[in-house]
């Protein structure tokens, strides 16, 4: 579905969910009206505050809604005499006068409200995407080199970690290509001989014509403030000096991508107003994220379990439990202790939204709130979430999983191939000779290789494999439903792509090796396939590295 049409069918649902919410007021209003009859009438003085409840509830839920299906005056009039409302709960003695006047408002509101005359408001505009998926093909990046030799060992080097690249010499034949097809990255020397104007120059004006514009890293001999300045201007997120090491470009290609992309993020929206929460559920899930709804306050924990949320999204008023009670319960488990908690309420006393936020909330958002506040905000809070996750449990150097968690990985792999039947291969792999890396070029350089692998590894590996850094220059990784001999073949394409990597230094360009070992059994436990896989290894290094050995199980 393109973007035209996913947007014009979220408007037909968001218009759909509008006239829901317009025939419920037709319901609503006349019980409005009725209460405030009852009220009225009513002479004990029990039942008043019964009546003065419920409408005040009413009102209360009115007054958050109202406002984000368009009836903008409706929610404000709602409001004034929610907080009306709950001034005469809080008194000690009902005026007569006084509540007469609090009726006749609610008579009002009511019973003189044109519904037929309220047009359905059209949804807000909505900036799609926010963060967009992944893409499942390879990424096209071109390449504006005028030195050959450099444009091709980049070219070369990209290809090797997955990627669609292709190497322009000018200005034109990067223009002819442009107008096939936009690259989802651009790298871009800032000394072009055989052109009239800059690199920089020429990108200025390349960009200001492309329907979105494509992260940009610059190539250059000039690393000085001005050059790196007017980079800076025109958004660049990378900027090399010359000799470019092609492997580290790659990281930060690597890196950008994974900023723009990964997993929808994840929100569960908690809210017994089902119009409410499904118009929500729309406006994230326009913006690339993935969002369910429950209406049940007792279905939560399932939901959470199920879902497994980035953020959750709790209204504060609901029937039998409120939303801090239920705050307060989700923080009783330590695997949700992290997960960001944002209020949903119409209550606007500063005081009731700190005491709420004190209990157990992250955030607090107050009724209604516009779709692009709310894409905002939501976004804000899963971006930090995720970032903070895998913070606490991916390696800085490489963005792979610990080591604690990629052995749990294996593990959870394990039992699922025994529960299903189908096969799963763990892999431990370590490049050849790495001291003498470090020894030879820094521990920078050192760095840099392994970056490098973990990339590697991130683009030829699927989504479903489960990659780790285990410790140093060692790398565990699990791949369900992949039989050993499947795993052997897919990492020794690996081990030679790894070997015509060009690797940059002071001193010289060099090139390294891997060793690996792969272990597969349904009937092992866990740790006895990571002993299989690390005997596997050593007996590659054994026969000479640069090898990938099946374990004889």
């Amino acid at each position: 579905m393109d973007r035209q049409t996913q947007s014009a069918d979220m408007h037909a649902q968001l218009q759909l969910l509008a006239e829901q919410f317009a025939k419920r007021l037709e319901e609503e209003l006349p019980q409005l009206s009725d209460r405030a009859q009852r009220l009225q009438r009513s002479t004990d003085p029990t039942d008043k505050i019964a009546y003065l409840q419920a409408l005040h509830e009413q009102l209360h839920k009115l007054a958050g809604s109202a406002g984000t299906f368009g009836f903008t005056d409706l929610g404000h009039q709602a409001r004034l005499l929610e907080q009306e409302s709950q001034q005469w709960l809080s008194s000690l003695e009902l005026q007569r006068k006084g509540i007469d006047s609090f009726i006749d408002q609610l008579q009002k509101l009511a019973g003189t409200l044109d519904l037929s005359a309220m047009v359905t408001p059209a949804p807000a505009s909505v900036a799609l995407p926010l963060n967009s998926a992944t893409q499942e093909n390879s990424r096209l990046i071109y390449i504006l080199e005028n030195e050959e030799n450099v444009g091709e060992s980049i070219r070369r080097t990209l290809s090797t970690f997955g990627y669609q690249a292709r190497h322009f010499t000018c200005t034109r034949e990067l223009d002819e290509a442009v107008a096939q097809q936009s690259p989802d990255a651009l790298i871009v020397d800032v000394n072009l001989a055989n052109d009239r104007q800059s690199g920089l120059e020429y990108v200025s004006s390349l960009l200001a014509h492309l329907p979105q514009v494509p992260p940009l890293l610059v190539l250059t001999t000039q690393d000085d403030f001005a050059t790196q300045l007017q980079a800076a201007r025109l958004g660049a997120v990378g900027f090399f000096s010359k000799p470019v090491d092609a492997a580290k470009l790659e990281i930060r290609l690597e890196q950008c991508f994974a900023q723009q992309g990964g997993a929808p993020y994840r929100v569960l929206i908690v809210d017994d107003d089902y119009e409410l929460a499904s118009h929500y559920r729309l406006v994230l899930d326009s913006a690339n994220m993935l969002a369910e709804v429950v209406s049940e306050p007792s279905r939560l924990f399932e939901a959470i379990s199920q879902f497994s949320p980035e953020v959750l999204l709790l209204d504060v008023n609901m029937p039998g439990c409120s939303g801090t009670e239920l705050a307060q319960m989700i923080r009783f488990h330590d695997d949700w202790i992290r997960m960001p908690i944002i209020y949903l309420s119409a209550e606007t006393d500063i005081g009731l939204q700190m005491n709420a936020l004190l209990k157990a909330g992250d955030d607090f958002i107050t009724k209604p709130i516009s779709d692009k506040s709310l894409i905002t905000t939501v976004f804000a809070r899963a971006q930090r979430a995720r970032l903070l996750s895998n913070a606490l449990s991916r390696d800085s150097l490489t963005g792979l999983l610990k080591h604690a968690d990629i052995k749990e990985m294996v593990a959870v792999e394990q039992e699922r191939a025994v529960r299903t039947g189908k096969p799963a291969s763990v892999v431990m792999m370590d490049i050849d000779h790495f001291k003498k890396v470090n020894d030879s070029y820094g521990h920078a350089v050192g760095d840099n290789v392994i970056r490098a692998l973990a990339n590697l590894l991130r683009q030829r590996l699927r989504r479903v494999d489960c990659i780790g850094r285990y410790g140093g220059e060692e790398f565990l990784a699990v791949l369900p439903e992949c039989t050993g001999a499947q795993a052997v073949k897919i990492l020794d394409e690996i081990r030679k792509q790894l070997s015509r990597i060009s690797f940059s230094s002071e001193i010289g360009d060099f090139s390294v090796s891997l060793s690996a070992g792969v272990a597969s059994c349904i009937e092992m436990e866990a740790g006895a396939l990571i002993d299989a896989a690390d005997k596997a290894l050593y007996a590659a290094k054994n026969a000479g590295r640069n090898k990938v050995r099946l374990a004889a199980i």
